[in-house]
């Protein structure tokens, strides 16, 4: 038998029977648009039982249907409370996101209520949704001369294009094709994140920092700690060389061999750091992509939740995700990636294989992986 919440909170709220249509429907896509929740109709505000004089499921489904947009199936549960019947209606998390009322109002749950999107996460809602991808949008205060043309001259060699001896027009008319600037020439995220000079000057907290603790807890002794800025090949490369730095090998001696202790290879690491730099959320500013190196495990902790259709249940076994496809489309021209979704389940498998399994999780709005180190 389900128990009333004692509460309001998060994933809770209490509505009366006299509740108009469209303001239940915005309780609706609230939830759907964050965690999923329980709307508890017959319950006051302050928690006590006024209960519904019949059952409400058709009109919740119409209102799913009609109010919603894209519709959103819950799920309607009758109770009987003191001899009163009330509902609880549960709302799962939305897979279709952003959802939207028929006023065209966006909202999200935050606490025990409602309000509608800011700019900002609704922006982030249509990421996640693969409508709208960060990586293409042109940053304003960037000029030309934050791009590295050397590097951009390279990157082209590479695909038998003489960039320098090109024209100006065919140079911009290059770059603005391959997502660098855009048509007023201004460097794109994916540019500054590739090309730039010091992209981390316009794009806050887009770089790495590592980290290396004595202890298994973040109150340990810190052994080593690096930040990483420059174009996301620089970071990888150098924070590749840190992490090898401070994970030295061990070995004993069988016969007159010399033997390593189990390890991970090193593409193991290199794979979780391009995953997290061209995956992460590049519209949170909120933090650098994180690496903890512990004393029994290393964590990699990037900004932004999984996109939606992707579950952590999923990764192990390959799935191929683009938050950010033009990133992986230079990063995988570069060689540091490819578009088949190999690269976790390569390191789950090495993993497993020196009796470790490998842990995904997400928190708030990070997501991160958590990899032990094997037992020596």
């Amino acid at each position: 038998m389900s128990k009333i919440p004692e509460f309001e909170n998060q994933y809770i709220e209490f509505k009366s029977e006299n509740v108009k249509a469209m303001a239940l429907a915005e309780e609706i896509v609230a939830f759907a648009n964050t965690e999923g929740g329980e709307i508890w109709l017959g319950i006051e505000d302050d928690g006590s039982v006024s209960g519904l004089s019949r059952c409400y499921e058709e009109d919740i489904m119409n209102i799913c249907r009609t109010n919603c947009i894209p519709p959103i199936i819950p799920v309607y549960e009758p109770i009987k409370i003191d001899n009163q019947l009330v509902a609880k209606v549960t709302i799962p998390k939305g897979e279709d996101k952003p959802y939207y009322t028929t006023q065209n109002k966006y909202y999200l749950r935050v606490g025990s209520t409602k309000r509608i999107a800011s700019r900002e996460e609704l922006l982030r809602l249509f990421q996640a949704s693969g409508l709208f991808h960060y990586d293409l949008v042109s940053v304003d205060r960037a000029k030309l001369t934050d791009l590295d043309i050397s590097q951009i001259t390279n990157y082209f060699t590479r695909h038998q294009i003489s960039f320098l001896d090109e024209t100006e027009d065919e140079r911009s008319r290059l770059m603005t094709a391959s997502d660098i600037i855009d048509n007023r020439c201004k460097p794109t995220v994916t540019g500054l994140l590739i090309f730039g000079i010091t992209p981390e000057r316009y794009l806050p907290a887009s770089g790495i920092s590592f980290a290396h603790f004595s202890g298994t807890e973040l109150d340990s002794k810190l052994i080593d700690k690096k930040n990483f800025n420059g174009s996301l090949a620089r970071q990888i490369d150098n924070c590749l060389a840190a992490i090898k730095a401070n994970t030295p090998i061990g070995s004993t001696i069988v016969g007159a061999k010399r033997v390593e202790d189990p390890h991970y290879s090193d593409k193991v690491f290199r794979e979780l750091l391009v995953n997290a730099c061209v995956h992460r959320n590049y519209s949170l500013f909120t933090s650098n992509i994180r690496i903890f190196k512990f004393q029994d495990r290393i964590e990699f902790i990037s900004p932004g939740r999984l996109p939606n259709g992707v579950s952590i249940e999923k990764l192990p076994i390959g799935v191929s995700f683009q938050r950010n496809p033009v990133l992986v489309r230079f990063m995988e021209n570069m060689g540091y990636m490819d578009k088949l979704g190999r690269g976790l389940p390569m390191v789950y498998r090495e993993a497993m294989q020196l009796g470790c399994k490998v842990i995904f999780e997400e928190t708030g709005q990070e997501f991160r992986v958590i990899l032990p180190f094997p037992k020596q």
